[in-house]
């Protein structure tokens, strides 16, 4: 009887299964090393030159994702287009799912000094046609054929890399897979940016954070980490249990505690347990049980939460060069909602300079160690920041994001279409002829009203109303997430002004005319005779 000869031939063709996570990390590693020379090659103008973007959400989310939410949230990224003002570079979107080609048009007609149609021909959006609520990365792994075809359309290997969302072992596994770096934090750092991690490593500079206890696994854990923190500091009257890998705030649940330290001491701990199980989740859609099976699996913190007369919660946005040079990017004030206001829902740039200072310190700090560990790529520090009796403020770091988030893409925006630059010494971002500029923006102008509006009301909305963004003023509004205003009544916009008052202001008027077409839209028709 004759066996077949399985064993692969001397010249076999080596695959992503081939390599184990060891040999995936040293190949990954090897194409890393690689973004120096392709960061440098970007400022040279080369025919040759791309990007591939890969917007997917990857994170652990809590929310009640659907597929339709997930293709708003690649699409949020859409701003990325305005990268096409550089009249060589080619760029590959891809999505879950095809982009309205007039969602696509709305971004081209922003380009400043660019023809619309130019831009076009070199830019390939290349969808999935998978519209699950599953992770774009998840899809695009599981189609080896297509991921050849994005490799196919790549002109030199040697100067492009992936922009991504965030990045996991998945994000690093298409990499590999194209033959391109990423510029992104290395997925084995991860856990620099986990609750638990970022307060080690806020500790280890030197940085001033909330008391609290890390590294919690169960609700045994928290009741533990409550009782030491109202030993230490008998006065805390309310704490935040908060997801390793939350985001945006939904990962966060509010734990009252008034009143637990004028108990006897035997009675405390039984008190603590049953305020824990009367938690106040900042997401609505996850139950008590599905919270605590989260907490097992990734686990989290308990701190402190800050309070005062004045309270605010800055973010400060940077970016680590390939080559290790830390660039501070802008300050921004969170603008946050929910059930205990935790919630990330939009922000304010700059952020005011009473503070912007005083936060970006401790968040160059921050970024210097991050530097040393051998993360690139961009990232955010969350701050809650307090005024004190005597009029000054103290600050507070909260979270570390590696990755980019509900702050870059409004940041990006007035970027790429100003071509203008933040000042860190005057807390002012500055376009090239020294004009200042402010924004105002948010992912959740909502309504169940605005369903009656279709994407092509959109655009008549912001043609009738005149808040397409003016190039010749540099004002006006640009909004993303806008195939998610019919299915879930949901848009974002970034409101770009020469004032606060005047991005408060356009941000205010378009949010008004978008409700007021939306009821318009919703009355019924008279019935024909």
């Amino acid at each position: 009887m004759t066996t077949l000869d399985t064993r692969p031939a001397p010249d076999a063709v080596e695959t992503l299964s081939d390599l184990d996570e060891e040999a995936r990390n040293a190949r990954f590693q090897l194409l890393q090393d690689r973004m120096s020379s392709v960061w440098d090659s970007m400022k040279l103008d080369l025919d040759d030159e791309s990007v591939v973007v890969v917007p997917s959400v990857t994170l652990s989310l809590t929310t009640a994702a659907t597929g339709s939410m997930m293709q708003a949230m690649e699409e949020r990224f859409l701003f990325l287009l305005l990268l096409l003002r550089q009249p060589r570079l080619r760029m590959i979107y891809v999505t879950s799912m095809p982009i309205d080609a007039r969602i696509i048009e709305y971004y081209l007609a922003l380009l400043p000094g660019v023809i619309p149609s130019h831009a076009l021909a070199r830019l390939h959006t290349v969808s999935v046609g998978d519209a699950s609520a599953r992770p774009l990365s998840v899809k695009l792994m599981e189609r080896p054929r297509l991921l050849s075809k994005i490799a196919g359309m790549i002109p030199n290997r040697a100067r492009s890399h992936l922009i991504l969302y965030n990045t996991t072992e998945l994000e690093r596994d298409i990499a590999l897979t194209l033959g391109i770096p990423m510029y992104g934090a290395d997925p084995r750092l991860a856990e620099l940016g986990s609750k638990t991690g970022c307060r080690r490593l806020f500790g280890d500079v030197g940085v001033r954070y909330p008391l609290g206890v890390e590294d919690l696994h169960s609700i045994d854990d928290v009741v533990d980490a409550v009782g030491e923190i109202l030993a230490a500091r008998p006065t805390v009257r309310q704490v935040i249990v908060k997801l390793n890998e939350g985001v945006s705030g939904s990962g966060n649940a509010l734990v009252d505690l008034e009143g637990i330290t004028s108990l006897p001491a035997s009675e405390r701990r039984a008190e603590t347990l049953e305020r824990v199980k009367r938690i106040q989740l900042e997401s609505p859609y996850v139950p008590f049980e599905t919270y605590v099976a989260n907490l097992s699996t990734g686990g989290g913190i308990v701190e402190e939460r800050i309070v005062g007369e004045e309270l605010l919660s800055p973010s400060v946005q940077m970016r680590i060069h390939p080559g290790g040079s830390v660039e501070l990017l802008s300050t921004h004030d969170q603008l946050l909602g929910g059930a205990s206001g935790q919630s990330y829902l939009g922000c304010i740039f700059p952020a005011d300079p009473a503070y912007s200072r005083l936060i970006s310190e401790p968040a160059m700090a921050i970024g210097e160690r991050l530097a040393e560990e051998g993360v690139i790529g961009r990232f955010a520090v969350d701050f809650v920041v307090v005024r004190t009796a005597d009029g000054t403020w103290s600050e507070y770091a909260i979270e570390l994001n590696l990755r980019k988030g509900g702050t870059t893409h409004p940041f990006l925006t007035l970027q790429f279409l100003t071509d203008g630059r933040y000042d860190a010494e005057t807390g002012r971002f500055l376009t090239p002829d020294g004009a200042v500029k402010h924004l105002a923006a948010t992912d959740h102008l909502e309504s169940d009203a605005l369903r009656a509006i279709s994407v092509g009301d959109l655009f008549d909305v912001v043609a009738r109303h005149g808040l397409h963004f003016d190039q010749s003023r540099q004002t006006g509004i640009v909004f993303h997430m806008i195939s998610s205003i019919t299915e879930h009544g949901r848009v974002g916009m970034t409101a770009v002004g020469d004032t606060p008052e005047q991005a408060m202001q356009l941000y205010a008027r378009a949010r008004e005319a978008l409700l007021e077409e939306a009821h318009v839209a919703a009355r019924e028709s008279a019935l024909p005779d």
